[in-house]
């Protein structure tokens, strides 16, 4: 195979060390290789930079392992091009696998152009994706917490969420501070109710008589407390967010204009993409990235199961909620997630609608437009066609025979 980078290091990153491999090819053809152990603190880091310079090393590449490559990328991409790569496309052969071999394989892989850098998005993005990913994490923690909550009433037999729509809403949080207070008579309890609720109060009444005790009192106490702790750690992500998109506001205004796209998704693919599209070269790239898009496997000239693989959970959860929205807008998304939904059912559906819209906001970031239906939807009048002879098969078949007129 052709030497694409005649000097090259592969690394090998742990939480407390990392091994590097440095791999010369001499014009003679003879490779040497030196392997050296650092510290991933900041020294043993400048210590590591400073050796990659000295030896004339342009490049080197790493295992995307967990958050261990963050401190490591930061400090030797201020002096080199440092790759960080996907961890399957650097799986080490059977019974070869120790540290040392591992950076000297990757050196290699490197050396011979067979990997490939993952997309790395500029600090202010870094930024956004941080707080957004931690919200998302604190917004499922939130969701436990009631689920904890909940839990508990039942266990008392207080059936609050068998009547009320949202248990934690004003009247809910009521009720239940009163019950944590001591005040235990159903009839007084349903008498917290307020607005439209108030239209349940027999059921509240028959829903809020229990046994519920000191010990459960404690517990429910300190799940409210912990949602409402959560409440406002979000709603200081929700502002510092705000901040960050502002001078990227019109790029967001691009992608709500998206069907189904509501605000809140369009920050989050924004932080997972990026707003540089040159990056990816391409949407099927971008798709391909994303894990949005059917995987190829072939042999013996079959096309086998074309399972779409892992990608960007973060984005792909946001891509597929984006899709089911879609549903009720009468635009060429909501038409296609309904076809395919029919033919091919909802979450598979939801996959290939997700998939076009990341195709879609590629171009509307890279191209600096906004959605136009009219664009996208040149097989409507072939759909249309399609379906009605679909109908007509199916009218044939339970013995009508029909005629149809314009309306």
């Amino acid at each position: 195979m052709e030497t694409i980078y005649p000097v090259c290091c592969g690394l090998d990153v742990h939480q407390a060390s990392l091994w590097a491999c440095l791999r010369r090819v001499a014009a003679d053809g003879t490779i040497t290789i030196e392997k050296r152990q650092f510290d991933t603190t900041v020294n043993g880091l400048t210590q590591l930079s400073q050796w990659l310079t000295e030896a004339g090393c342009p490049i080197a590449a790493m295992e995307s392992t967990g958050v261990y490559w963050k401190p490591v990328y930061h400090i030797l991409s201020t002096t080199i091009d440092i790759w960080v790569v996907n961890a399957r496309d650097v799986k080490q052969r059977r019974g070869k696998k120790t540290d040392r071999a591992d950076a000297q394989w990757i050196s290699e892989l490197l050396a011979y152009g067979l990997i490939e850098p993952s997309f790395i998005p500029p600090p202010q993005i870094v930024a956004l994706r941080d707080l957004i990913r931690m919200r998302t994490a604190l917004v499922q923690t939130r969701t436990q917490v009631k689920n904890r909550a909940l839990a508990v009433l039942e266990d008392t037999n207080v059936k609050l969420s068998s009547v009320a729509s949202d248990p934690f809403g004003v009247s809910g949080r009521e009720m239940m501070n009163a019950l944590i207070h001591g005040y235990r008579d159903p009839k007084g309890l349903s008498q917290l109710a307020k607005g439209v609720l108030r239209r349940k109060i027999p059921q509240l009444e028959a829903a809020l008589e229990g046994t519920f005790t000191e010990h459960h009192a404690l517990m429910l106490r300190l799940n409210l407390q912990l949602i409402d702790q959560t409440n406002m750690q979000i709603a200081q992500l929700d502002d510092q967010i705000e901040k960050l998109t502002t001078p990227l506001q019109s790029k967001v205004e691009r992608m709500t204009s998206t069907p189904g796209v509501h605000y809140r998704a369009a920050k989050i693919i924004l932080s997972e993409i990026g707003t540089d599209m040159s990056r990816f070269g391409s949407a099927p790239r971008l798709a391909s990235w994303a894990g949005m898009c059917p995987g190829n496997n072939q042999s013996a000239g079959k096309r086998k199961s074309g399972k779409t693989r892992k990608g960007n959970r973060y984005l792909r959860r946001v891509l597929a909620e984006c899709a089911w929205a879609t549903r009720k807008t009468d635009s060429y998304l909501g038409r296609t997630f309904n076809r395919l939904q029919a033919r091919i059912g909802g979450k598979k559906a939801a996959v290939a609608v997700g998939h076009k819209i990341l195709v879609i906001i590629y171009h509307l970031l890279n191209e600096e437009t906004v959605y136009d239906d009219g664009r996208y939807n040149h097989f409507k009048q072939k759909q249309e066609q399609q379906q009605l002879k679909r109908a007509l098969r199916m009218l044939n078949r339970l013995g009508y025979q029909a005629q149809l007129t314009v309306a």
